[in-house]
């Protein structure tokens, strides 16, 4: 059978992480993988998440199957967080939310959702998108197009072409949005620009389908899911994906969930009777521990809290080392201009450089990211941001 099979080339991103693994310099920096970290470097569990687990292991009585929808509580959690406890669509009974095996998973439950619904629709998605968007939707069978979004050149948004070529979709496509955080430029629309997207959506009648990886990252949790909020105050359908990787701190876990809006409850109901007809055909059922933890989370006042409290720490870490970043390159005497780092938000960001000198960072300096130069920003610290200004001084000075 696999006499013919030829190697695939790694992922970048996991090519990236082997290479970073085996250099033996001792100033080495990954500045390539999408994972927050802390001043020293580590990716550190929550304590509201170490406290749940300890309240779970205490109560668990059982190891059997969820079933499809997964953790009901988790399921409502999320859901509620996102739109708001007193969401219309919610007194309507229009919203059916399904955990998945991570924020991907919903995407990818999602898109086989739309691909049996609709067979012919097309996806839109911000140029340039996360990555693995562009082999996901196409994995199930999707044609994926692209729209104007980042202004490489100023590092902003280019709303008015996005505008432009939005106005041209209508009922039967799908557009993707990322909901906050953008990956991997870290420009966001700002509520103004979010509200007038939104509009636009409910006059021309396409789906807008959210990615909402980031929540609480970018301002707040409730402003970091505004564009879903306006999205259901005009559109009488959305599908969003969530992921409580990053604001829960639980990557290995695999916590997400699919959120769909649907017309009213009898569509909803249809919804998500073809969504657990999906899943049962790819994973089955959906893991319990996480979900399960964030739903104990969620429905206690004090552990709630607490995550505010620790997500507000990773949120101002991360505006904070921007900051810090932006004022050290100026004060280096670099001419280019790297202020918009400050402007931006998340944890990603374009540094605007070559292919060739992303590679002099590597191979001179051992400073690893992709060829994108697309940085993780929260992977700075006191210890590695001058070293690594040193460096960028040495691969502009051409």
């Amino acid at each position: 059978m696999f006499e013919k099979l030829n190697a695939i080339p790694p992922d970048p991103i996991l090519g990236l992480i082997a290479a970073y693994a085996a250099d033996p310099n001792p100033k080495k920096i990954d500045l390539g993988i999408g994972v927050y970290r802390d001043e020293a470097g580590n990716t550190p569990m929550l304590d509201c998440v170490v406290e749940a687990e300890k309240i779970l292991l205490r109560t668990q009585t059982t190891k059997t199957y969820l079933g499809p929808r997964g953790v009901p509580g988790f399921n409502q959690a999320i859901g509620e967080t996102i739109l708001g406890k007193d969401n219309e669509v919610f007194k309507q009974n229009r919203v059916r939310t399904v955990q998945t095996p991570g924020g991907t998973g919903a995407l990818r439950v999602a898109a086989d959702l739309v691909k049996v619904t609709r067979p012919e629709t097309e996806l839109w998605a911000s140029d340039p998108t996360w990555a693995n968007h562009l082999a996901l939707f196409p994995g199930a069978g999707m044609a994926m197009h692209s729209y104007p979004y980042f202004d490489a050149e100023n590092s902003s948004l280019r709303f008015d072409d996005m505008i432009a070529a939005l106005q041209q979709r209508g009922p039967g496509d799908v557009v993707l949005f990322h909901a906050c955080c953008h990956n991997p430029c870290g420009v966001s629309p700002d509520p103004e620009q979010w509200q007038a997207i939104a509009n636009l959506a409910g006059e021309r009648g396409f789906t807008p389908m959210i990615d909402i990886a980031y929540m609480g990252f970018e301002r707040g949790i409730e402003e970091d899911s505004l564009c879903i909020r306006l999205f259901a105050e005009q559109c009488p359908e959305v599908i969003f994906a969530s992921s409580c990787s990053k604001n829960f701190a639980m990557y290995r876990e695999r916590v997400g969930a699919i959120s769909v809006i649907a017309g009213n409850a009898e569509k909803a109901d249809a919804v998500e009777s073809v969504i657990h007809n999906v899943t049962r055909k790819n994973y089955s059922m959906p893991p319990a521990h996480g979900p399960a933890v964030i739903d104990i989370i969620l429905h206690s006042e004090e552990l709630t809290a607490q995550w505010h409290v620790e997500l507000a720490g990773m949120r101002n870490r991360i505006n904070g080392l921007r900051k810090t970043l932006s004022e050290k390159i100026a004060a280096a005497g670099i001419q280019r201009d790297f202020s918009f780092i400050q402007r931006q938000s998340g944890m990603f960001s374009f540094m605007g450089l070559t292919v060739e000198q992303v590679h002099r960072l590597r191979d001179e300096f051992a400073i690893y990211t992709v060829n994108s130069s697309r940085v993780n920003v929260a992977s700075f610290n006191e210890g590695n941001m001058d070293y690594f200004i040193e460096a960028l001084a040495v691969v502009l000075d051409e």
